[in-house]
């Protein structure tokens, strides 16, 4: 092929899928329809996108062509109007991925045991992309990430398709910054960071997310985006990880953590408010700064800052358990002889998503010593914890009072905290959730 012939390509495959796409003809594919996928799946088929998720659960994807949403952030009447108009389907596996212009990437990126990043889901979605791959597609990576996967893994394994990215077909990175149980930033309104492989795959790319996304933010490369995004969650467990040490050293010298963290932050520069609690959870937070140490590693550099911030957030579960001991001592209990109800296993106020919790870590440690462990979750009625299923328990008076030690892990807003307060023998809060109740002496703070 001349340099010439390459031209021509790039112009005829670029100028047919912007058309598409600015025209909302272009069919989109969403591998993964979980918290990233289906949010991102829902607002393309809002504008008149037809959009195909494609996912391994049966389950979800049963759900998600019957209009049933299983993410909090998604509407169920937004999903059933998408499914209703024909503008959105589901299907397990890849079968039709070749009919789609746009496929975007939305698998799981875990850690492994060793706190290694865990990007297989990336591997073998890009293996199965690359037998199907067809001349003019776009192909988006959303899955947080280490800096250079998009170019150094997700593009050897497309190029294997034969086609030549940039002139064939387009390649970019563009990360989730959803926030879950945000109520003011959405997936429409939050600035959305795009780097493509080269100049073309930008354009097309940035094309695409302006449809439904109010500000993108072109950055020079995909490398740019991928560290962009592990840079945003590392500042957070850097900063959480810092309020946690300075509560556990308050602990020790008899202060008030909260009370310190409520007066600093009335100054109106120069602080942000983080407040400590049992851990970090979720997805990102606790595993993009292993990311970027990782990736650290392979250059010789170490990421004692940030490893250490990562170190001191897994340290909190432990302490937790440590005070829910000291609490029972006090009162000349054993844990071995103790009831104790965990109020929460979500990793964050008023959402279901309980992946990395850290109240799982506690109840864990709890249940080492012997201590019988019930839990109670508005929003989580069941829970896999190894081979077993734990189910929530009602919140009611007698189930509080039965309790020898309350520990609240989440504070979510529909748990009426002064009925807890009012009820419970003895609380350990470790977010402050009732801070609203005017006397509560049975309280311990973390």
């Amino acid at each position: 092929m001349n340099i010439l012939e390459g031209e021509l390509r790039l112009l005829d495959h670029k100028s047919a899928l912007a058309r598409r796409i600015e025209t909302h003809t272009a069919r989109v594919g969403v591998v993964g329809i979980g918290y990233v996928g289906l949010p991102l799946a829902v607002e393309k088929a809002k504008v008149g996108f037809e959009v195909i998720g494609f996912d391994r659960n049966a389950t979800r994807v049963k759900q998600a062509n019957a209009g049933v949403s299983y993410i909090r952030d998604v509407p169920g009447n937004d999903l059933a109007a998408a499914v209703e108009a024909g503008r959105f389907s589901a299907r397990a596996g890849l079968d039709g991925v070749e009919t789609c212009d746009v496929v975007v990437i939305c698998v799981p990126t875990p850690l492994t045991a060793n706190r290694d990043p865990d990007i297989s889901h990336i591997r073998s979605t890009a293996r199965a992309l690359a037998a199907k791959l067809r001349p003019g597609q776009l192909v988006c990576l959303e899955s947080t990430t280490y800096p250079g996967t998009t170019q150094d893994v997700l593009l050897p394994l497309l190029s294997a398709s034969g086609l030549q990215v940039g002139t064939d077909f387009f390649l970019a990175f563009s990360p989730e910054r959803v926030d879950p149980g945000n109520k003011r930033y959405t997936t429409r309104n939050t600035n959305k960071v795009v780097g493509g492989v080269t100049p073309a795959c930008l354009e097309v790319a940035s094309a695409f997310y302006s449809q439904t996304i109010q500000s993108v933010l072109e950055v020079s490369s995909p490398a740019v985006a991928e560290m962009t995004k592990v840079f945003e969650n590392t500042f957070r467990a850097v900063n959480i990880a810092l309020v946690n040490e300075m509560a556990l050293l308050c602990d020790r010298l008899g202060i008030s953590i909260w009370e310190v963290i409520d007066a600093a932050a009335t100054k109106p520069f120069g602080i942000m408010r983080f407040d400590p609690g049992p851990g970090v959870g979720g997805h990102c937070i606790p595993l993009d700064p292993f990311y970027l140490a990782w990736k650290a590693r392979e250059y010789d550099f170490a990421t004692r800052f940030i490893e250490l911030a990562g170190e001191t957030n897994l340290k909190m579960p432990y302490f937790v358990h440590e005070k829910v001991l000291r609490t029972l001592n006090a009162a000349g209990l054993a844990p071995s002889q103790s009831n104790v109800l965990a109020i929460g296993v979500a990793y964050k106020k008023d959402i279901e998503d309980w992946r990395e919790s850290p109240a799982l870590k506690v109840i864990e440690l709890l249940e080492r010593d012997g201590a019988r462990v019930t839990y109670h979750d508005p929003l989580v009625p069941s829970v896999r914890t190894g081979d077993a299923i734990r189910r929530s328990v009602a919140l009611t008076p007698e189930a509080l009072a039965a309790a020898d030690c309350v520990v609240v892990l989440t504070d979510h807003s529909s748990v009426d905290w002064a009925a807890v307060v009012g009820n419970a023998r003895r609380i350990v809060d470790t977010r402050n959730a009732t801070r609203g109740v005017a006397d509560r002496p049975n309280v311990v703070l973390l």
